[in-house]
Formats: C-alpha cells, sequence, structure tokens
C-alpha cells in the first residue's frame, strides 16, 4: 500500500491561469438533500464552490430551493423531477447521493445516471444504500452489475465502513471487520471497477488495474473530522476536481480522474486539518471543514 504525499499534491493543483473563465473551471452537478436533510445538499455545495468548480447545480425538491439559495447563493438549483429529462452531458461531473433519502425512486434515479450519464459518477451514503437495497435481481443473489453498464465510464464510491459492509454484503462478501480496510477496499475496486474511496481514519483509495489492484493511503485528517456532514463535503470537493480535470482547467491533462480522487481526499483532509488548527477538534463541523478549503488549496498551490 502507498501514501499519497504531499509532493504528489502539489504536482496536481496550481495557481490557474489568468484566462480561465467557470466554463473551464468545471461544471459539476450534485444531486443531494431531501426534507430534513438539506445541510447534505448545501455542505456539498458549498465544498465543491470552495474547491473551485466553476458551475454548480444543485439537483433537489423545489421546496427546498429557499434554503439552498440562501445557504449557498452562488449554486443554481433544479428540480428532482429534471433529472430524467436533463442534458446530463453538459455537466463535467455529476455526484449523487448525500442526504437523498433511501427507495426505490432514489434507486431509479441512480440507475439512470449508471446507464445514461457517461462522465465521472461519484455515488456516496444514500445513493450507495439505494443501490444495495434495490439494485438486486429478483432472486436477490447479486446486485445491480454497474461494472457492465458503465463499461469504460469513469465511476467513483465513496463509502464509510457501514455503507462498505452494505456493498460488499450485496456482493455476497464478508463485511469489513472480517477482511479488514486495505483487502475490502480492493475488493469493492474489484467488483464494482469504480474507484472506491473507504473513508475513515487513513482514508484509502483503491482502483482496479487489470487483474490487480492499487491502493493509497491519505496522511492527513484527524478525529475532528469523525462529524456529520464531513462526507458530504469530501463528495463535493471529489466533484469539483474531477469536474476541473475533465473540463481542461489548468493542469488537467496531467490529471486523470484518479489523481483527481485522491488530491479530493487529501484536501480534504488538510482542510480538516487546518480547521482543527484554529478552533480545536472538539465541536469542529463539517462546515467548517468546508470553511478551511480555500486556505487548504492556497497552501498547496502556493500563492
Amino acid at each position: 500500500m502507498k501514501e499519497t504525499t504531499e509532493n504528489y499534491i502539489k504536482n496536481l493543483i496550481g495557481p490557474r491561469p489568468r484566462d480561465s473563465h467557470k466554463g473551464n473551471n468545471g461544471r459539476v452537478l450534485i444531486i443531494a438533500g431531501s426534507e430534513g436533510m438539506a445541510g447534505a445538499a448545501v455542505m456539498a455545495a458549498k465544498a465543491a464552490l470552495k474547491s473551485g468548480a466553476g458551475l454548480v447545480t444543485v439537483s433537489i425538491s423545489r421546496q427546498l430551493f429557499p434554503i439552498l439559495q440562501t445557504a449557498v447563493p452562488e449554486a443554481m438549483c433544479m428540480g428532482r423531477e429534471g433529472i430524467l429529462t436533463e442534458d446530463l452531458s453538459r455537466y463535467d461531473t455529476v455526484a449523487v447521493g448525500p442526504g437523498i433519502g433511501r427507495g426505490e425512486s432514489q434507486y431509479r434515479m441512480v440507475e439512470h445516471l449508471l446507464q445514461d450519464y457517461g462522465g465521472p459518477l461519484i455515488i456516496d451514503a444514500d445513493g450507495i444504500n439505494s443501490l444495495c437495497e434495490y439494485g438486486i435481481a429478483p432472486s436477490r443473489l447479486r446486485m445491480y452489475d454497474m461494472q457492465t453498464v458503465r463499461g469504460d465510464a469513469p465511476l467513483v464510491l465513496t463509502p464509510h465502513p457501514g455503507e462498505a459492509d452494505r456493498l460488499l454484503l450485496s456482493f455476497r462478501q464478508r463485511p469489513v471487520s472480517d477482511l479488514g480496510r486495505e483487502t475490502a477496499a480492493r475488493t469493492l475496486a474489484r467488483l464494482t471497477g469504480g474507484i472506491v474511496v473507504l473513508k475513515g481514519a487513513g482514508t484509502l483509495v483503491s482502483m482496479s488495474v487489470g487483474q490487480d489492484t492499487e491502493i493509497w493511503q491519505n496522511p492527513t485528517g484527524n478525529p475532528g473530522m469523525a462529524t456529520g456532514g464531513s462526507g458530504d463535503v469530501l463528495t463535493g470537493v471529489t466533484a469539483a476536481l474531477a469536474a476541473y480535470s475533465r473540463a481542461g482547467g489548468a493542469g488537467a491533462p496531467a490529471m486523470k480522474l484518479t489523481d483527481a480522487v485522491r488530491a479530493a481526499v487529501y484536501m480534504h483532509g488538510l482542510a480538516g486539518d487546518l480547521a482543527a488548527a484554529r478552533i480545536g477538534e472538539i465541536g469542529m463541523t463539517a462546515m467548517d471543514i468546508a470553511d478551511a478549503l480555500p486556505e487548504a488549496f492556497r497552501k498547496i498551490a502556493g500563492q
């Protein structure tokens, strides 16, 4: 297992050219939030913007528009019902899952994205949970085949250990506690064909390469980040960097999706470390992490 280093991240993230515009800084669609969970959408959208995304659209139920447009005025809103008819190709990255709730309708939405969106698709939280609960054939012996449906299209799964257990059990594998974190991450990467981010202390990023898997451990982060919403912030950071690399922003040709995901995990942890240094680990919130993101990027970019 390798470690993601600061020098590696500095080679990926640098100052942007003076002629940058919002179009080549990445267009992100975030499908998040529901009644009682609007904060998940707020945190993901804010994190994406504070990580440099040029344009962020949030798909959420219309009654929650006022919350989003007040909390994150820079983000655009789109009704949840519009997903099935939206031209997804105009987005450089789509992220789905934080706070959307669980149910067959949520699963159908994730299924639609898996089948019809050809860019980097990030599935987190309830997106993963809905796949596990509804993405199984009537025999209940196999999970929805993401690898077959996506083909070569990039897929990123960002489970915490509980969500990883649900994924593993859906594939009739043993849980994380039995396999160990490294084996669990490698197993999920092999089974799904996606890049797997197994969150927790020393977050792991794994991807399948031919018959083998590669895995990296992240060195940044602290116990203060073990708080509700921290994963939503990571989803936003990941979406922003994935979109930036795909949109052709500065340095993007050298940044593959795996680079973007590893960089997102590193920057998320670094922002958490900066927030902890300022206010302490106890009582630190996910929004404190999001607010520290610009400082983290300035530190790495050398600005």
